[in-house]
């Protein structure tokens, strides 16, 4: 298992009121070390934006528990997927997402050094992240939560230890 996060940088959209118009978005650089340095986070990944138990079920919980990682003292949560910018922001409207940030990997660049970009050929996505979460301090992993059968085109979607709640009672019990 890693002990750090990868450096790497993500290409994100941010508003710029300045901008005006349908799109008030430009692009932003951000770094791990933007992102970890210095942080507590909580950083969970998912195979996709508007998928069924990432929409349901993964994202929402994390959303609503939020007040509870930060009692935790944890800085951020964080959901990783290997989806564009724009597919990332209409994701987060459509789920009305207000403190989990929503970072694009697009290109797969974080999750693949992470050791756990899969191939969903078989459902055609592509290449994905598998579902997991973690604990991260000052970049350094504390703790990761993988689900179980790590494989390409893995035959289902395993969803019982990558969630909010055991993420949490991981940090209630440390």
């Amino acid at each position: 298992m890693l002990k750090h996060v990868p450096q790497v940088t993500f290409k994100t959209r941010v508003r710029n009121e300045d901008l005006g118009g349908p799109n008030p978005f430009e692009w932003k650089d951000v770094t791990t070390d933007d992102l970890f340095k210095g942080k507590s986070v909580v950083v969970f990944s998912l195979p996709g934006a508007f998928t069924p138990t990432c929409s349901t079920s993964h994202l929402p919980r994390y959303e609503e528990r939020y007040d509870e990682f930060k009692a935790q003292g944890v800085d951020a949560v964080i959901c990783v997927s290997v989806n564009d910018a724009f597919v990332m922001f209409q994701w987060g409207k459509s789920q009305n997402a207000k403190n989990v940030f929503l970072l694009p990997d697009g290109n797969g660049d974080f999750t693949r050094q992470m050791g756990m970009l899969v191939k969903k050929d078989n459902l055609g996505f592509g290449m994905r992240s598998w579902r997991y979460a973690m604990h991260v301090e000052d970049g350094a992993i504390k703790q990761m939560f993988s689900e179980s059968g790590y494989q390409d085109n893995a035959p289902s979607d395993p969803f019982e230890v990558s969630d909010a709640d055991t993420m949490l009672a991981y940090l209630k019990n440390r």
